[in-house]
């Protein structure tokens, strides 16, 4: 713990949208192998019930625990100015290492699915990593609306298998539209170039 009772703190959105790539990778390659493979379904039937999943798997992520995320956003406190603001880059790669091997376990599910579905388990993985990035572009509107970015304790998620809406977690905090190095919604802040 930092002087004057600081905490270190990641932002919401980047911690949510830090899982969106490797499962979107993951899963149109694990689709793409599977594609390979008729299954036991036959590869069009693998391919449609993947397409089904795909926007299942979308819309689920997307839409859980977002009253939980709002509530949390309504009642930020502010930063205070000893916080320390951790990097985008910091906290991309703090989830990714804590979810490696999630992730590869994941990976090897898809793939082993594809022997019944064909490209099924990998859509359905790419599906949670869209279902991601959507979560994130609908924190960055609020974040934009709200001109607030939202934060939270670095410790609350460490003790909360990284999910920044847990039970852990009690409170955001928030800051000014223009603090860190992620623009709202998580994804690197764009520099304006100078004419």
């Amino acid at each position: 713990m930092a002087r004057g009772g600081a905490q270190g703190l990641a932002r919401v959105a980047v911690v949510v949208r830090a899982g969106a790539a490797p499962l979107w990778w993951l899963g149109v390659f694990a689709a793409g192998i599977g594609a390979l493979a008729p299954g036991l379904t036959g590869r069009r039937i693998g391919a449609l019930a993947g397409a089904v999943l795909f926007i299942l798997a979308t819309a689920v992520v997307v839409y859980t625990r977002r009253k939980r995320y709002a509530a949390l956003a309504r009642s930020a406190a502010r930063a205070g100015k000893h916080d320390v603001l951790q990097d985008r880059a910091v906290t991309t790669r703090n989830w990714r290492r804590g979810h490696r091997w999630w992730l590869l376990l994941a990976f090897l599910a898809a793939l082993g699915s594809a022997f019944a579905a064909s490209a099924a388990g990998g859509l359905l993985l790419a599906g949670c990593g869209a279902g991601l990035w959507l979560k994130a572009a609908w924190i960055g509107r609020r974040e934009r609306a709200e001109e607030v970015l939202l934060w939270v304790r670095v410790d609350w998620l460490a003790g909360n298998g990284g999910r920044p809406a847990g039970k852990a977690v009690k409170a955001y905090r928030s800051t000014g539209i223009a603090a860190g190095d992620a623009a709202p919604g998580g994804a690197r802040r764009r520099t304006a170039a100078l004419v």
